[in-house]
């Protein structure tokens, strides 16, 4: 680890000048989780790392009721997974973050880290100059992509790595970044980037800007909403795939709903005419079944994850029939 200046703002104003000035060289660390592997692993190597910890305005959980809840971005994941209000009104969102890592990694990282952090991959976390750090090839592509994208990929085949993510993709969320002394409103599913459109990056934010804040209208009476996620081990493990829904019911069949999909592209997946036709869905187990296969037919996986269309297919007839009895 090389040694670096560990910079302390206790502003976002002055926290976004540090990293304007110091843009080529900072790196900005809230819990540290994500953070301290990538110095460690010398993926990035800060001359200048700028504390958000002190910053008062990234912390807390507001609720306004019947129309939204407000959560700061430095609010830990431990703190999310708990909230009384989160686990009733935002109960996917709850679920998400309870299966997060373990109990110790979830009481230090926080909701801004899990949306900000960096590709799992192995090539990318390992000691291989590849497309993402510069480099000419991804080495996923041709070589071990057991758990690379099946959607999305090219030039780079990661999988965007958060469960809060596709929690909140799934609640229609809505993220407040910090950027030139304001406050812009940016929606969650416009955060994340395609490797296609920039293969260096994994989401929007420029130089000096922050994630302040993640803001979730409230779903509709009588929604319901689960978050599941398939794993390898049983614990501390990120999704092979996973799949969030928000629905609401209306006698036999589903008035309205709306399905996110991790572990399937480099960012968190929707398929809106998926989410469009959920409208009328009988809740009947056949009529669900036949549903869920329609999709992923357009799926491009590489050599060795093409077990992902099966499971994630499955995943969806299972969360449909589970929202829905």
């Amino acid at each position: 680890m090389n040694n670096f200046k560990y910079l302390q703002p206790k502003s976002l104003h002055d926290a976004g000048n540090l990293m304007l000035q110091n843009q080529n060289n900072a790196l900005l660390f809230a819990g540290g989780t994500d953070a301290l592997g990538l110095i460690k692993n010398k993926i990035v190597v800060p001359d200048n790392v700028v504390n958000l910890k002190l910053i008062k305005d990234l912390e807390g959980i507001k609720y306004t009721q019947g129309k939204e809840i407000r959560i700061g971005a430095l609010e830990k994941i431990v703190d999310i997974a708990d909230n009384p209000v989160i686990k009733e009104k935002f109960s996917v969102l709850a679920q998400a973050a309870k299966q997060i890592a373990s109990p110790q990694f979830r009481n230090i990282a926080t909701i801004g880290g899990n949306l900000c952090q960096r590709p799992r991959c192995f090539y990318f976390r390992g000691d291989f100059h590849c497309i993402r750090k510069g480099g000419e090839i991804c080495y996923a592509e041709a070589g071990n992509n057991k758990y690379h994208c099946i959607l999305g990929g090219g030039p780079c085949y990661i999988i965007h790595p958060s469960d809060l993510a596709v929690a909140l993709l799934s609640l229609d969320a809505k993220l407040s970044v910090y950027s030139g002394g304001k406050s812009k409103i940016i929606p969650v599913r416009d955060f994340f980037v395609l490797p296609k459109v920039d293969h260096t990056v994994e989401n929007i934010l420029k130089p000096g800007e922050i994630l302040e804040s993640v803001i979730i209208p409230e779903p509709e009476t009588g929604s319901r909403s689960m978050y599941i996620k398939f794993m390898e081990r049983e614990t501390w493990d990120f999704a092979v795939v996973s799949i969030a829904a928000v629905i609401k019911k209306s006698g036999n069949s589903i008035s309205q709903g709306s399905v996110a999909f991790g572990g399937v592209a480099p960012i968190p997946w929707q398929i809106d005419g998926l989410n469009k036709s959920l409208s009328g869905l009988s809740v009947d187990e056949d009529k669900i079944t036949a549903f869920s296969k329609q999709y992923f037919s357009d799926a491009a996986p590489l050599e060795m994850n093409g077990y992902k269309i099966p499971l994630i297919r499955n995943l969806l007839k299972r969360i449909l029939l589970d929202l829905t009895v």
